[in-house]
């Protein structure tokens, strides 16, 4: 017996979604979750400034939402492979999938500190490993805004964090790169760390998430 096998038997795999027990057969996610999460579908795309493209798979929302809440503040940092699985499946099917690396949105060091690890990059690590592209830190978070999910409007967020990021290194120049963050509301966060990459030298920039909150997206009916 496998050291995978006993610990199948001592700590029985749950679904990432809903935490129920997985059936023979299925992997980090159950039948059902795969039939009733709150995908995207053909409204993946967020309109985000400065980004070729902004995709992401699932709304945030129900099950979801409370997988990747586990995820950032959870600690459950395993979860990362199965998110980018996900993301790189919107990936291929919405995108021209022309990338030359793969980039995160940077939390600022005291929050990292706090946290102890980062979300997106633990997301985009996986995701380069499942598209097999390299990736690189480009971006700091040179100022310790306020959350994101505590402003109201698009306009009040695009201000928090105007100025708030910066380039490292010249790792970006003439690259297509692919921005990877966990969730994208009104996309101001990524349009501000695509605005530097672009500014750095970078050729084109595509960004990803794996969960969306933009208006445009709410699902109306199953598709």
């Amino acid at each position: 017996m496998t050291k995978r096998s006993v610990l199948d038997i001592i700590y029985p795999p749950r679904c990432v979604f809903c935490r129920e027990f997985l059936k023979d057969g299925e992997s980090a996610v159950c039948a059902e979750c795969m039939r009733e999460l709150p995908w995207t579908y053909s409204r993946c795309e967020v309109p985000v400034a400065n980004c070729a493209r902004c995709v992401a798979p699932l709304e945030y929302r129900d099950n979801a939402a409370q997988a990747l809440l586990r995820f950032k503040f959870g600690g459950r940092v395993t979860y990362a492979r199965c998110f980018a699985e996900l993301v790189a499946e919107c990936l291929r099917g919405h995108t021209d999938m022309d990338f030359d690396l793969v980039t995160w949105v940077p939390l600022a060091p005291l929050r990292y500190v706090k946290r102890g690890y980062s979300q997106s990059k633990l997301l985009a690590s996986a995701l380069a490993r499942e598209l097999g592209l390299p990736k690189a830190r480009l971006l700091v978070k040179k100022l310790d805004t306020q959350k994101q999910s505590g402003m109201s409007g698009a306009a009040a967020r695009r201000a928090n964090v105007s100025g708030a990021f910066g380039p490292v290194g010249k790792g970006m120049r003439g690259k297509k790169i692919l921005l990877v963050d966990d969730v994208v509301t009104t996309g101001a966060t990524l349009s501000e760390c695509a605005l530097v990459l672009r500014v750095a030298g970078a050729a084109k920039v595509t960004a990803a998430a794996l969960c969306t909150a933009h208006k445009a997206n709410r699902r109306i009916g199953r598709e």
